[in-house]
């Protein structure tokens, strides 16, 4: 496998790929329990579920200048009309929710089989010490949440050398920079510093593989040189475009994919 002597980082999307569920089965309880913690607080749940919508679609457009984070409760905050000490409070409720709640909304969703092999694979790739990970999920949640869903998997978030949210990246898939801020330079002190926006790796995008499940948002990568491996269990192709990974197959083939890698 020419592959094996070029790759020193793998790039893991996180939902439909390593967390085995599709967005049909996702979006409609994670809202209803979003809606709940909504209620407790006095905010009507149906208004804040479409600033929770307005406010991803600003961080999916975000240029950069500031952290997704930032981009998503300004947003919310504007449309919802609420001071800073409301905003406070309804961050902390729902990080609550992610922490508590969100978590066994996901573990309903997933059969308990389907978990262990995505532990497996990060398990074999880690322990294999040949690899660096990094987990290149869509940074629209805050850390907890990530956090959260690779609990479920049995994963231990401490096994990726970098786990993308929405308080470390500036931009979302499917824009480039995205990717270009995680094979950047890391700033001494990691956290946000420059309007260019956060800077995470020195990795050369050559010697890199990027597993995801859609054509768009993760096949696009390889525009920079990195190869691509398509997860096709819960594949998402909503524009129809002729795709062209480096690779592709189930998460079961992709594991035996990840047996030639590591021997």
């Amino acid at each position: 496998m020419v592959i094996k002597n070029m790759i020193n980082t793998i790039l893991f999307d996180l939902d439909g790929t390593l967390l085995p569920l599709s967005q049909d089965d996702f979006i409609p309880p994670y809202f209803k329990g979003l809606g709940k913690v909504f209620a407790k607080l006095g905010i009507d749940p149906e208004a804040a579920s479409k600033a929770v919508w307005a406010g991803t679609k600003a961080m999916v457009l975000n240029d950069g200048t500031m952290p997704n984070s930032q981009r998503f409760w300004g947003t919310f905050a504007k449309i919802m009309e609420i001071d800073n000490v409301k905003l406070a409070e309804v961050e902390t409720a729902t990080d609550e929710f992610y922490i508590g709640e969100f978590g066994e909304i996901i573990k309903s969703i997933i059969e308990p089989h389907e978990k262990r092999l995505s532990q497996r694979i990060i398990s074999a790739l880690f322990e294999s010490g040949k690899f660096e990970l990094v987990l290149a999920t869509n940074p629209l949640f805050p850390l907890c949440a990530v956090e959260s869903r690779l609990q479920c998997l049995g994963i231990n978030p401490a096994h990726f050398k970098l786990i993308t949210h929405y308080g470390n990246s500036t931009f979302c898939k499917p824009n480039l920079g995205y990717y270009q801020e995680i094979f950047a330079k890391q700033e001494p002190s990691g956290e946000f510093s420059s309007p260019k926006g956060l800077t995470k790796l020195n990795i050369n995008p050559e010697q890199c593989l990027m597993v995801g499940n859609n054509t768009v948002e993760d096949l696009c990568v390889g525009e920079l040189g990195v190869k691509t491996f398509l997860i096709t269990d819960f594949i998402e192709n909503a524009e129809n475009i002729d795709y062209k990974p480096t690779y592709k197959g189930t998460l079961a083939e992709f594991e035996m994919f990840v047996s030639e890698l590591t021997r």
